[in-house]
């Protein structure tokens, strides 16, 4: 049974960079652990395009970013000294804990000219992890474990599913994979995990008597135990347990509001290193993401 239908949202990022936003939504903020997750492309950017496409260096804290690419070459470049592409099939799983800050660009894009498809998405540490020290993982695709049936490949990005476990470091129990299906194939969804969705990237596919396109999320009850590919598909699919309720301001992710104020506030006033590699700017704090302050009493 599908508790809820969720379309993507177009999304600017500024510099002519547009998304599809999924989550957070009105109505489901999260699922499992997973709070943001971004539609990239597909997207066909020219030879020489515009630095102001990039993703300038940002901070984070409380989450993992988790940069999957279908298509495409994207730059990761971050305060822990940091420097890699991501390629499709590899994952880039950069935790920021108590903060991180990265920048994103399209260098191949600007060389080349590049298609790019992919997905971004945060995953919202649990509490006793939201102030631990940030790192870095790349995992390339043979890293990552796969398998091939009649009709469908899987790639397991992060987690547990399908009695596999990928390598990236998580600190709650999820799942996060990558499914091409051929049309007419069936596909199982995981089943140990409270909290679960899909994503139809491409194509088309049946789940409990209805056809549903790409650029929708599904979130799916327990009782949901299989969906069939219509023609063929990219699906993601992801979940896990819950970690409770979590906050977001800007491109911060905690369970305490104080402490996103405290973080808007430290990258206001230059307390967050930049990437050694990256630094000669930056995205501002966006206005009005802090409250007014008060003048002091006279």
């Amino acid at each position: 049974m599908i508790e809820l239908t969720i379309e993507q949202r177009r999304r600017s990022l500024g510099g002519g960079l547009e998304v599809g936003r999924v989550l957070p939504h009105a109505r489901r903020r999260m699922v499992g652990p997973f709070i943001f997750f971004d539609h990239l492309g597909p997207l066909d950017l020219s030879q020489g395009v515009d630095r102001h496409v990039d993703v300038r260096p940002h901070p984070h804290i409380g989450l993992s970013t988790v940069t999957y690419l279908f298509s495409g070459e994207i730059m990761h470049r971050d305060s822990l000294g940091s420097e890699q592409a991501v390629r499709p099939d590899a994952v880039n799983w950069m935790t920021a804990g108590r903060g991180i800050t990265h920048s994103e660009r399209f260098e191949k894009a600007r060389a080349m000219g590049d298609h790019l498809h992919g997905i971004q998405a945060w995953v919202a540490l649990p509490h006793e992890a939201e102030e631990s020290a940030p790192s870095f993982a790349h995992l390339a695709g043979e890293d990552l474990p796969h398998w091939t049936e009649a009709g469908l490949h899987g790639q397991l990005i992060a987690g547990s599913a399908y009695g596999l476990t990928a390598a990236a470091r998580t600190h709650s129990p999820l799942f996060y994979v990558h499914l091409e299906l051929a049309a007419s194939t069936r596909a199982e969804l995981p089943a140990a995990y409270p909290e679960r969705a899909l994503y139809i990237a491409r194509g088309r596919i049946h789940l409990d008597h209805q056809e549903y396109e790409a650029g929708r999320m599904l979130v799916v009850s327990p009782d949901s135990t299989w969906f069939e590919a219509v023609e063929p598909s990219t699906v993601m699919l992801l979940g896990g347990e819950p970690v409770g309720e979590r906050f977001l301001l800007w491109n911060f992710v905690s369970s305490s509001k104080e402490r996103l104020t405290q973080a808007a506030m430290d990258w206001q006033a230059g307390r967050m290193k930049l990437p050694d590699a990256d630094h000669d700017e930056f995205i501002p704090l966006p206005a009005g993401t802090l409250p007014p302050q008060t003048p002091p009493a006279t």
